[in-house]
């Protein structure tokens, strides 16, 4: 991974950038910085993820006025580097995970971020299909003042709402501590809110938690076992009966 101090080193227009905080990022460098004295965050994208980038800004740009997202202040084409805004607040993953947070705000939480994504799924839907966020993971969502923000958009497609909710369930149920009861009720709550609101229904939601539980062995080898014994118990009997069979 690249460090963004090369960037800030060798770009002119980045060298008054004081560098807050780097986070962790599979793919791009991302850092929370203070520019021209205003708090932003720069997203480094790769060389080979420039189309990545121009489908975050799109979204950005086009929903920002409406959905709880980061605000979009600068596209540099020539760097491959977006200028958002910062967003205070804490990460969703660490709220949910804490064991210091009370089930009544975890689960306040969860029903917040149902709302979330029926009103993301809801402003982009067409009449011929949904767009959803994509990387519908806990770290990408942030928890501010009773108001859920969603951040990383660059793998945002053409899919189904049931993909989002299953990466996000799946996210909930495998994050540490693992595949715990209070886990397994956070999800069917989240699903239940979601389904609630949604003018929609939930297609095949139970292979499609399947298939994202599968899908983080790739970056989680060490519990490979546990996810796919769980991704087969939830493909065949659903949330509920996995809850009570373990």
């Amino acid at each position: 991974m690249r460090d963004i101090k090369n960037l800030i080193e060798n770009v002119e227009r980045y060298q008054t950038v004081s560098v807050q905080k780097r986070f962790t990022s599979k793919k791009n460098t991302v850092a929370y910085v203070m520019l021209n004295g205003q708090p932003r965050i720069l997203k480094w994208f790769v060389p080979g993820l420039k189309q990545n980038m121009e489908i975050e800004y799109t979204i950005l740009k086009k929903g920002v006025s409406t959905l709880s997202i980061p605000s979009p202040f600068e596209k540099d084409t020539e760097n491959n580097v977006l200028v958002m805004g910062y967003i205070i607040g804490h990460n969703v993953c660490d709220v949910i995970n804490d064991s210091q947070t009370v089930f009544e705000e975890k689960e306040k939480v969860v029903h917040q971020l149902a709302d979330w994504f029926v009103h993301f799924h809801t402003f982009f839907k067409t009449e011929e299909s949904f767009r959803i966020r994509g990387d519908a993971t806990l770290r990408n969502f942030i928890h501010n003042k009773n108001r859920i923000w969603g951040v990383d958009f660059e793998e945002s497609r053409i899919g189904k709402p049931s993909e989002d909710l299953a990466t996000l369930c799946g996210s909930l149920l495998s994050t540490d501590p693992m595949f715990t009861d209070e886990k397994f009720k956070l999800s069917q709550m989240f699903l239940d809110t979601y389904q609630k609101a949604a003018q929609w229904n939930i297609e095949q939601i139970n292979a499609e938690i399947s298939y994202a539980l599968l899908e983080r062995i790739q970056w989680r080898p060490n519990d490979e076992d546990t996810l796919r014994k769980y991704a087969t118990e939830i493909r065949q009997k659903g949330l509920q009966v996995a809850l009570h069979n373990f």
